[in-house]
Formats: C-alpha cells, sequence, structure tokens
C-alpha cells in the first residue's frame, strides 16, 4: 500500500491537539513529540525537523518554526520533565520514547532531523547512542542531526551550581556524557547519508566552544559525517535565537541541509 501524500502547512497547522496529547505518546509528564502536529491533509509529513529545547519547554522553543514551516517542514518540539522531578537519564529516555513515536505516527515520513540548543543538544547527541531497533522496535529515519552550542561531557560540571537540581554524581555524569561514550567508540555511525552538524557561537564562553570542537574531532575520529559550524557575532543565546529569521546564517544552514536544493 502507498504512503499517502502530506498535505505540507504553515505554522498555523503547528497547534498543540490538547484532547489527545497524552493518550497516544508516552506516559511522561510532557507531550511526546508527535502532539504538536495537525495538518490539514491526510498522511505522513514529508520532512520532520524535532527540536528539544534548553529548558525542556516545548511552547517556548516553538517560535523558531516560521522560517521552516514556510518550506513545509513539519516542526515537532520535544518537551520532557525538567530537574528535579526528573534524572538526566529519564530525560533522555522521554526524547527518545518522543522520536519512536514520531517514526511510528509517521512511518512514511521523507527525514527526521533532529535539533537541539544547549541542554537540548546534550540530549539530542545522546540519541546518537540509542540502540533504536532492540530498545524502541523502530529506527528513526535520521537525515541530520544540529547540536547547537551543547554540553556533551558532564563530569566538569558535577561539582558546580548548574548540577545541583539534578543530583548528579560522578557516575550520572560519565553515564550520561556523550563525549566519553563516543570516545571509547561504544556506538558506529549509522551509515554515510547522515550527517552531524556541530555549532558553536563566537562569543559562547570557552568551555562551550571547547567542548563542541572536542565532540566535532571525536565525531569525525569516529567515522561519523561530522562537521563544525563557528556563527560569527552571537553569543550562547542570540545563536537560537535568531533562528527566527529567515535570513540568518543557521537558518540558511538548516534549509540547505534539508533541502540541498535550495
Amino acid at each position: 500500500m502507498d504512503c499517502p501524500t502530506w498535505t505540507r502547512g504553515n505554522a498555523e497547522d503547528l497547534l498543540r491537539d490538547r484532547n489527545r496529547g497524552h493518550q497516544e505518546g508516552p506516559g511522561h509528564t510532557e507531550e511526546p513529540a508527535g502532539c504538536p502536529l495537525r495538518s490539514r491533509g491526510r498522511g505522513d509529513p514529508g520532512r520532520l525537523l524535532s527540536r528539544g529545547g534548553g529548558g525542556g519547554c516545548k511552547d517556548e522553543s516553538a517560535y523558531m518554526a516560521g522560517p521552516l514551516t514556510a518550506r513545509g517542514v513539519a516542526v515537532v518540539v520535544v518537551g520532557y520533565t525538567l530537574a528535579p522531578k526528573a534524572t538526566l537519564d529519564q530525560m533522555a529516555d522521554q526524547v527518545a520514547q518522543s522520536i519512536a513515536f514520531v517514526q511510528k505516527r509517521f512511518p512514511c515520513n521523507e527525514g527526521i532531523y533532529l535539533c537541539g540548543h544547549s541542554a537540548g543538544a546534550h540530549l539530542a547527541t545522546m540519541m546518537l547512542l540509542e540502540n533504536w531497533t532492540t530498545e524502541r522496535g523502530v529506527t528513526p529515519n535520521f537525515k541530520a542531526f544540529f547540536l547547537i552550542s551543547g554540553v556533551y561531557d558532564l563530569e566538569p560540571i558535577v561539582h558546580t551550581s548548574v548540577s545541583a537540581p539534578l543530583r548528579m554524581t560522578p557516575e550520572d555524569a560519565r553515564r550520561n556524557s556523550p563525549q566519553w561514550h563516543l570516545e571509547a567508540a561504544s556506538t558506529k555511525p549509522w551509515g554515510p547519508a547522515c550527517p552531524v552538524l556541530v555549532i558553536v557561537g563566537q562569543h559562547d564562553s570557552p568551555e562551550f566552544r571547547r567542548q563542541s570542537r572536542e565532540l566535532f574531532q571525536t565525531l569525525c575520529r569516529g567515522g561519523w559525517r561530522a562537521s563544525f559550524e563557528d556563527i560569527q557575532d552571537v553569543d550562547h543565546f542570540e545563536i537560537i535565537w535568531k533562528l527566527t529569521e529567515q535570513d540568518y546564517v543557521l537558518t540558511q544552514i538548516i534549509l540547505k541541509t534539508i533541502f540541498p536544493e535550495f
């Protein structure tokens, strides 16, 4: 049976379906990734861009959808429970559940492009380590990862105020540090067709810049199709806020990755 055609919508189509959000998705306190989608047509969206917000608040992260939905991209904003109500392990599990939900809901999608900023970039990178078929019963149709100003090695922040709400132990930090797992070669690239873009702002803090550069180098050594983008004249917040602008360099990078002919 052929897959039905998706009718591409605009930002107004990305309305939350409150009546069925918790019934269809994973059993956590935030709605799953698939719930903000409502199309005017039937069938699977051609391309999905799933974004995890740094604070886990999907409502605050939806602002960047405009330039993408204008091109027909279905933007899915992933929500997850915040600390101290959830641990890092639980947050990563919720994001993985949401992605699995989207793939199962729209099995004929033309690609899932995962984007995360700050803590969201950390969780997006953790998705590179998932054993999808064994643990989730599905293989997401990933086409690219956009990892923006993230923290990938958590051990340096264990004894800082940042980790206080997480109650993070050194063991927790090691288990949830994608940098460490990728260096240990515990996972291999799925295939050459899935690029991983490691992105950082010129005025990000030295630690964000260091960790982004080291993740990029580790991915390259591991055989991943990785690239490094240093976005000029932006800090840790401007780098993501400016995604509302059609002509912003990072907006253009994302669109050209999704639409090579763009």
